[in-house]
């Protein structure tokens, strides 16, 4: 009996090794595969006292149709791939006349064909869809702001979705780019 009991332990203690191996091993490098295929972005934009920057995976089109079909309408999506977006400002600003305090948040959109929401929400998830059903690992009750915008075709193919930052009328315009889409969200300093 004392024998069984120790080729039960060694059994099960080789299990959770293997286990934990695969856990600490194995997820970093299926993370660094999906890194190939969309590398991560830093992008920062700085004027005078304020700082902004996110930090964002860069899917490539690959010739697909991408908004009403790989990133589907009414849907939301974590604004890239892999983790999900984010945003950091180090001042206050105003989005769609509502307050965005400083801080880091998740990015998130809900594309539609003729306005997007775009979300801030104050928790960082380790990745940016649940793996059970592949849908966006946001929870809204962290949501602190959303802002409704127009979306715009451009005349030129965007490969990569793209993030920038340019200054409007001693604003900022925050440009989330990808195929013929391209959305500007206005942040003015508060």
């Amino acid at each position: 009996m004392q024998k069984i009991n120790k080729i039960f332990f060694w059994i099960l203690g080789a299990l959770i090794g293997l286990t934990l191996l695969a856990i600490f091993v194995g997820w970093p490098i299926l993370k660094s595969q999906t890194k190939k295929n969309s590398p991560e972005q830093i992008v920062t934009y700085t004027q005078e006292d304020i700082e902004i920057s996110t930090l964002y995976s860069s899917p490539s089109k690959k010739g697909r149709i991408i908004f009403g079909k790989l990133v589907p309408y009414n849907v939301v999506w974590r604004t890239g791939a892999n983790e999900p977006t984010s945003f950091t400002t180090n001042k206050d600003l105003v989005i769609d006349n509502k307050d965005l305090p400083k801080g880091t948040y998740s990015l998130w959109t809900i594309p539609r064909e003729t306005s997007w929401d775009i979300i801030f929400n104050s928790k960082m998830n380790h990745w940016g869809v649940k793996f059970s059903d592949q849908t966006a690992n946001r929870d809204p009750k962290y949501d602190v702001l959303t802002a409704t915008v127009i979306p715009s075709k451009s005349l030129t193919v965007t490969e990569n979705f793209t993030i920038s930052f340019s200054e409007s009328n001693n604003n900022i315009l925050m440009m989330l780019a990808w195929d013929t889409t391209v959305v500007p969200v206005l942040l003015q300093k508060k």
